[in-house]
């Protein structure tokens, strides 16, 4: 079998990726929306450049790229840095909280379809930690607000993922998901794929962690953690787990235990984004352009929906916090960029449940209008705090 097709297109792609990355810091628009409009022009409904069978590996590469996100999302829920940034804790719970529900409420009153309308609220809660960092370091940005969002970017999406994993069983149970359970049965077929994804990652967790930094001392190999990641994330697959929390899992365990518990995170940073890039281009390749006008009003109430949730959880969460009156009007503004993980998140969510396929495209409009909104939004409220032009330092002085 040749594969040159296959090779071609994933150089090709790697390239646009390395384009898409310049153009972006030139024009000031995401290298992710980017890569979404790329591969939707290239999809079968406009040019259609791409072979008949180039998307048959598109779920090998949503299941690699999710598993490395998931076990790096995993690094941010250190127990020492969670300690250590109580504030970003509570306002991080007070947002991914309240943006679900919010999205929950209005989604299930529109469409009167509780699982699509559980999936999008899990969604709705991931952000784009990049995009917000790029703005704040651009802005030279120093101050209360700055290092509150800092540290609530670095741990939202672990919350969002945690939260999402428990909603997708639920939605699947709602849905029948193809098995014939109802009942006390149900729930505890969804409690067991719940705690088994977490037991896997636990139980994997403790020999990663051991090994860490023993077969090469102080250096832990590449293949040592890419190994441990996708035993994990291959495992759930096949024992009917949430790939996504059992590597996550696998990540909160090495973080917390492991001698060098950074290096692991940097080696699979390292080899994530080639992933990354195929898996954003292969995304916008699968949009069905057709199935958009059906979807706008679905899509405004989305938006506003997610929208009128971090604004309110910001808020609530500073209060709770007892952030500076400043911050409490301006955190859940800085919050809004959504990018990879969301996409991820609506990726599972349609491979698990095909009869909602229709979040995808939805996610993936919402995904471009966050991200061209958000970062502005961002600038807005650093410059209304007086943070900007004063030295990025996202850390509080020693």
């Amino acid at each position: 079998m040749n594969h040159g097709a296959d090779l071609l297109l994933i150089g090709t792609t790697l390239l646009l990726a390395l384009g898409a990355h310049a153009v972006g810091q030139k024009v000031h628009v995401p290298r992710v929306t980017l890569l979404l409009l790329l591969g939707a022009l290239a999809g079968p409904d406009l040019l259609d450049l791409l072979p008949d069978n180039a998307d048959q590996s598109f779920r090998l590469v949503t299941q690699l790229t999710l598993a490395m996100v998931g076990f790096l999302l995993g690094e941010r829920m250190s127990a020492r840095d969670l300690k250590q940034g109580k504030e970003a804790l509570i306002v991080s719970l007070a947002v991914t909280l309240l943006t679900a529900v919010v999205v929950i409420l209005a989604v299930w009153w529109v469409t009167g379809n509780l699982p699509a309308a559980l999936l999008l609220g899990g969604i709705a809660t991931a952000t784009a930690p990049a995009a917000t960092l790029d703005v704040m370091r651009e802005a030279g940005a120093n101050g209360p607000l700055t290092r509150l969002v800092f540290q609530v970017v670095a741990i939202d999406d672990a919350w969002g993922a945690i939260l999402f994993s428990i909603l997708l069983v639920v939605a699947g149970l709602l849905l029948g998901n193809g098995e014939a359970l109802s009942g006390p049965s149900a729930l505890l077929h969804g409690v067991g794929e719940v705690v088994g994804s977490v037991l896997l990652g636990v139980l994997l967790g403790f020999p990663m962690a051991w090994l860490t930094g023993r077969l090469r001392p102080g250096e832990p190999m590449l293949l040592e953690s890419a190994g441990f990641v996708f035993v994990a994330a291959g495992l759930a697959s096949w024992l009917g787990l949430s790939y996504l929390l059992a590597c996550m899992s696998l990540g909160i365990v090495v973080a917390n235990r492991a001698r060098h518990h950074i290096r692991p995170f940097r080696s699979i940073e390292g080899i994530s984004e080639p992933f990354l890039a195929l898996f954003f281009f292969m995304a916008g390749y699968q949009l069905d352009w057709l199935s958009l006008p059906a979807l706008g009003a679905l899509g405004v109430v989305y938006v506003l929906a997610r929208l009128t949730g971090r604004l309110a959880g910001g808020y609530l969460g500073a209060v709770l916090a007892g952030s500076p009156p400043t911050t409490r009007h301006r955190v859940g503004a800085c919050l809004m960029p959504q990018a990879g993980v969301a996409l991820g998140l609506a990726l599972v969510a349609t491979e698990r449940l095909p009869e909602l396929s229709y979040i995808l495209p939805l996610v993936i409009g919402a995904t471009v209008v966050f991200e061209l909104i958000g970062p502005p939004l961002t600038l807005i409220q650093l410059r209304k705090a007086g943070e900007t032009g004063r030295g990025f330092a996202p850390e509080p002085e020693e």
